[in-house]
């Protein structure tokens, strides 16, 4: 039986239109009163995930959310963090001067200054609108070393970014948790920050076993909680590595995925 299901939002839980359809709201909520706890598991801050926690009624004391991919897991009713792995302003400020190197955009979400970057382009501007965010221009060499950062993020046109990861030095993935979430996203964040760490530290707060969670994503940092889960589920708009690592592919965002899987494995 399953007692803990764990989503990711884009491209997951959310159609290409950024939407919740109907019939996963019904599989989620029959889940819930079936007694399966679920939870969203998302790159996101959390200010980007209230309407959908708020739409699925996700919002009691007994409601938890990883954000940031994992840096922060609050409990949702009064948030109240559970778990927090940050990187710093010293390694924001490494990893904005090495993507100038590279060529690529950067951007960064600061504890206290929001999301920052320290110049306009357009990828900032959609991380901004989806997450109901305001943008802080901000030159990162005048961060404080030991700000609280949450994520940096390379952010370009994806064949621009692929030309970066190639080039990216070996040190850094020795150094940073490396995250592709979309294929013009990279995120860099804490070495123990992932969706895996963020969904376990829910479980074990409610004595869930491994074996009895679910785990549904569709990008690269949704690897490691797909990993971890019992039931690693792939979507079918997945990418090939995600897909190769699941234990089953559902149907796309748009058809309703994450309720088919819903429906099979914890109603019938």
């Amino acid at each position: 039986m399953y007692k803990l299901i764990a989503l990711d939002m884009d491209g997951t839980l959310l159609n290409s239109e950024g939407i919740i359809s109907v019939r996963n709201k019904q599989a989620i909520a029959a889940a819930i009163a079936n007694g399966t706890k679920v939870m969203l598991a998302s790159g996101r801050p959390l200010e980007g995930m209230t309407q959908a926690l708020a739409e699925l009624g996700m919002t009691s004391g007994t409601d938890y959310v990883a954000c940031y991919n994992g840096s922060l897991v609050y409990r949702v009713a009064d948030k109240q963090l559970l778990r927090s792995q940050t990187i710093t302003g010293a390694d924001a400020k490494k990893l904005a001067l090495l993507s100038e190197e590279l060529g690529v955009h950067v951007h960064a979400f600061s504890l206290e200054l929001g999301l920052i970057t320290p110049a306009h382009n357009k990828y900032t501007h959609h991380e901004a609108e989806i997450n109901g965010l305001e943008i802080s221009l901000h030159d990162f060499t005048e961060l404080a070393d030991d700000a609280v950062i949450l994520k940096v993020m390379m952010i370009d046109e994806p064949a621009r970014l692929s030309a970066a990861i190639a080039a990216l030095p070996d040190v850094i993935y020795q150094q940073y948790n490396i995250l592709q979430s979309a294929p013009f996203f990279l995120e860099f964040l804490h070495k123990q920050s992932h969706k895996g760490i963020g969904v376990s530290t829910v479980a074990e707060l409610f004595d869930i076993n491994a074996d009895e969670v679910i785990c549904m994503g569709d990008a690269g940092n949704d690897k490691q909680m797909i990993e971890y889960a019992g039931l690693g589920v792939a979507m079918a708009n997945a990418s090939d590595d995600i897909k190769a690592i699941a234990d089953h592919i559902t149907l796309t965002n748009n058809e309703d995925g994450v309720a088919a899987v819903i429906e099979e494995f914890v109603l019938s």
